[in-house]
């Protein structure tokens, strides 16, 4: 089972490893390099960043060491809960079908080496994860196109590290040191990693997950009379700031608890898509799309009743990551309103609000 405090505190201790050695490889490396400042001149050119390169190089090498972390710990839950063919990266040492699974891992990853003697402990993990990008319902969470892990690398010894730490065997007890099995496929514990896992990202993105009887609280009052009001066709709910998705998946569940109920022979995998059709998201916070779309794929998976990856529906997630538009109403000098709607980035928010500080009313609103 999975100890939630135990590790997001050993999780907390090997992200300054990874970033480190990713600072370390990106100087030593000039196509690494060379691929960041071009990025951050992009960044500037677009207006979505006002900070110096180092700063923004920084949380780029954050959100990098993140994404490799995150992903392994993704892996590792799949593994662990049968949802893979096989164990690819650790597993219990003796897991629900008895088997050994951290050892099937390591003599997975001896073969591949044997086969490959040139490679690295980077490659065999790029390779895992492009190898999982195939299976359509997790393309969108792995998509080389776009996670960053896929253009700043790790190190050799980087991911070594990786390997060595979700291998790890309690020196006490002689088990993996974290056991990701749970048999509900509780996904809450991600929401730990969302808010705690990184100290600058948490003060960055000013990040706090809702209490679960808030969210219970808003979702009973919005959600609900929503639903009796309109129906369940065509309901759509969007959280702009969704973090790690609490709203979302319960929205989710609830929405597909009561398709269910109105038509109990009804597929249950479409039934799913239909829930997933409802929930909208966005967030600024990269990792926080990245651990949102995770979950509601194992959420959707449960409520279709599949249980391996290879065979699942090629779910549809509406997910995007980025800051939320907004819709601002002014009353000018002479009394007059206008209307701007504009994508924020933090160099036309400065602008703008300086522009707006003399203005007698200023009101901002998510939208779509």
């Amino acid at each position: 089972m999975i100890n939630r405090a135990d590790l997001l505190k050993s999780l907390q201790t090997l992200l300054p490893y990874i970033e480190k050695d990713i600072l370390v490889y990106s100087d030593a490396n000039a196509d690494l390099r060379e691929h960041l400042q071009s990025e951050y001149r992009a960044a500037v050119e677009a207006e979505r960043t006002a900070e110096h390169f180092v700063s923004w190089r920084e949380a780029q090498i954050t959100q990098a060491a993140v994404a490799w972390v995150l992903t392994c710990v993704f892996v590792r839950f799949l593994e662990d809960n049968g949802l893979l063919s096989e164990p690819v990266l650790a597993g219990p040492v003796s897991d629900a079908q008895g088997r050994n699974a951290r050892q099937q891992a390591r003599e997975r990853m001896v073969a591949y080496f044997n086969e490959r003697p040139t490679f690295e402990e980077r490659h065999y993990l790029l390779d895992l994860f492009a190898e999982l990008e195939k299976y359509p319902v997790i393309a969108e969470l792995l998509d080389h196109r776009h996670n960053p892990l896929s253009h700043i690398p790790v190190s050799a010894d980087g991911a070594k590290r990786l390997i060595d730490f979700f291998q790890k065997i309690d020196a006490d007890s002689g088990k993996i040191l974290h056991d990701f099995t749970d048999p509900e496929w509780d996904t809450r514990f991600l929401g730990d990693l969302y808010q705690d896992l990184s100290e600058s990202v948490r003060k960055r993105y000013a990040l706090l997950q809702t209490p679960e009887f808030v969210e219970s609280f808003i979702l009973d009052y919005t959600l609900e009379p929503a639903i009796q009001t309109f129906g369940l066709p065509g309901l759509r709910l969007i959280d702009p700031t969704c973090g790690s998705g609490h709203f979302l998946l319960t929205t989710f569940e609830r929405v597909f608890n009561q398709w269910l109920k109105r038509e109990p022979g009804t597929n249950a995998r479409e039934l799913a898509q239909r829930a997933l059709d409802v929930v909208h998201g966005a967030d600024i916070n990269p990792y926080a799309i990245a651990i949102c779309r995770f979950r509601l794929l194992i959420a959707s998976m449960r409520a279709a009743g599949s249980t391996k990856i290879k065979d699942a529906p090629s779910f549809h997630f509406n997910l995007a990551c980025g800051t939320h538009c907004c819709t601002v109403d002014v009353l000018n000098g002479r009394g007059r309103a206008s209307k701007v709607d504009y994508w924020m980035s933090e160099r036309r928010m400065f602008t703008k609000l300086k522009t707006l500080k003399n203005s007698t009313r200023f009101l901002d609103s998510a939208t779509t």
